[in-house]
């Protein structure tokens, strides 16, 4: 059974509990929107509570007044955990969600059948609604491990991601950049970063690799627990990368993000950005982008999370490529002088 059967099933049983709680009873049914997120240990997920949580109104609450939510009224926004970007957009294409997260890369692909898409069905779907913010690539190590650099992860053991993730694609990108291919040079595993640091804790593997905003809880833990060190990915390796995804930057992991790095270490970045199905209604989604950009939601992104301080107005239409906006995000921007 998936995160996404069960969360929906817990939906059905909210809704049922909410209509007998006293006060909130509501002639108007509650709309529920689903917004696919990635696994519990790293950024999308928290981040996906924190937006949900935003944008949500429940029937019988009160909406934008002094000291009540911003949110969408009748709204009732939950974070799906999923296994990331590729089943994220998947989801959204067959309607089985509403939103999702997604790394800018792997919406581009989607949207035109290229890349990880190539020879697949285009996610024609998909619309842009905001550029969240940047996301790093990790490729961690225990601290007390002999590996320290990528040419000595020849032959180990090395978590890249689930099947179903960017973050896949991006530690395959940069693994071969290095001239190292699964089956040969290493032995991936298709694990999520908590699974990865579980693994590496109990020695059961060399490496993990992920693509993932800073802090992420399962490093967090980690790195306090085990010790850890990030493998820089930096010069002729990293425009390798860049030169085959122009969607990858430069980017750095400062010190301070986790405990025990002696030092910032540089590595490669892709945008995490926000989007829905286009047949979420306009209305709906200018309401839901409001609520977002909002003095209240900027309160619980600034106290929720240290990746929520760096998601704002300024940067929200970074990285969209060719992905359509939304019609209802578009109205928001242009009213907003955002967008011209």
């Amino acid at each position: 059974m998936t995160d996404f059967t069960l969360t929906r099933r817990g939906l059905g049983l909210a809704a049922a509990g909410a209509a007998l709680a006293p006060g909130l009873a509501s002639a108007q049914a509650p709309q529920f929107f689903r917004i696919g997120t990635g696994s519990a240990g790293g950024t999308y997920y928290p981040i996906g509570g924190i937006i949900a949580n935003a944008i949500s109104c429940p029937p019988g609450a009160p909406c934008n007044a002094a000291g009540a939510t911003d949110g969408v009224p009748g709204m009732v926004a939950v974070a799906v955990a999923t296994q990331g970007s590729v089943q994220n957009v998947n989801l959204i294409q067959s309607g089985n969600a509403e939103a999702g997260f997604t790394q800018s890369d792997v919406a581009h692909w989607s949207y035109t059948g290229t890349g990880l898409f190539e020879g697949r069905p285009k996610v024609d779907r998909l619309r842009f609604v905001a550029h969240l913010f940047p996301e790093h690539i990790h490729a961690v190590v225990r601290r007390d491990s002999a590996i320290r650099s990528f040419s000595d992860l020849s032959g180990k053991r090395i978590a890249i991601g689930l099947q179903a993730s960017g973050a896949r694609i991006g530690a395959e990108m940069i693994l071969e950049a290095n001239g190292l291919r699964a089956g040969r040079e290493y032995q991936a595993e298709y694990l999520n970063q908590a699974q990865g640091t579980e693994r590496m804790q109990d020695r059961g593997l060399d490496a993990t690799f992920t693509v993932v905003g800073y802090p992420a809880a399962a490093f967090t833990e980690f790195c306090s627990r085990t010790g850890c060190r990030i493998l820089p990915i930096q010069g002729e390796e990293a425009q390798k990368v860049i030169a085959r995804a122009p969607f990858y930057g430069t980017g750095t992991i400062p010190r301070g993000a986790y405990e025990g790095l002696e030092a910032d270490v540089p590595t490669l970045t892709v945008g995490a950005v926000l989007a829905v199905r286009d047949t979420v209604p306009e209305a709906t989604v200018y309401a839901i982008t409001r609520a977002l950009w909002s003095d209240t939601t900027r309160g619980l992104l600034d106290r929720g999370h240290a990746k929520g301080r760096e998601i704002v107005k300024e940067g929200a239409l970074t990285g969209r490529g060719v992905v359509p906006f939304h019609p209802g995000a578009e109205r928001y921007y242009r009213e907003n002088n955002i967008l011209r």
